[in-house]
């Protein structure tokens, strides 16, 4: 839609909206987190970030959790709580995002985490100890996160 008065794209046309759900995992003191990809489109490659992604049309958000935490740990999610919701911005290859973040608090079936969708944002999942986490090195969604467990 281009603005009648200067020819101007509208900010609606300049900024995409994302709605994500993310699973906040802690066990024995350490928080699973999953590092991002090359093609992750909103967050920068490189951060720790929660399991989790955007949900698709006509998905529950519960399911595309769930979804979502399989593809990025290769772990079944067992219970979810949602605790929060919160807001960001972000600009990421050429895009202005408004991304809507739903943290759930989360139990997983015990096991190993393994990436099991390798083409996509995800390149590593791991369990960080809480105790020495490097906020530099995480996504925004991720150190909000932190406020939202009990350390």
């Amino acid at each position: 839609m281009k603005d009648d008065v200067d020819g101007i794209d509208s900010v609606a046309d300049q900024v995409r909206s994302r709605v994500s759900a993310y699973a906040i995992a802690v066990t024995e003191g350490r928080l699973l987190l999953t590092q991002l990809s090359g093609t992750s489109p909103v967050f920068l490659p490189g951060l720790w970030h929660l399991p989790g992604g955007g949900i698709d049309p006509g998905e529950q958000p519960q399911e595309s959790l769930t979804r979502e935490l399989y593809e990025e740990t290769g772990l079944d999610l067992l219970d979810a709580r949602l605790v929060e919701a919160r807001t960001y911005t972000a600009r990421r290859l050429g895009v202005n995002w408004h991304l809507v973040g739903l943290f759930y608090v989360v139990d997983v079936a015990p096991g190993p985490p393994t990436v099991t969708r390798t083409d996509d944002s995800t390149c590593a999942v791991s369990w960080i100890p809480l105790a020495g986490l490097d906020k530099s090195t995480l996504s925004p969604a991720a150190i909000d996160s932190l406020a939202m467990i009990d350390t």
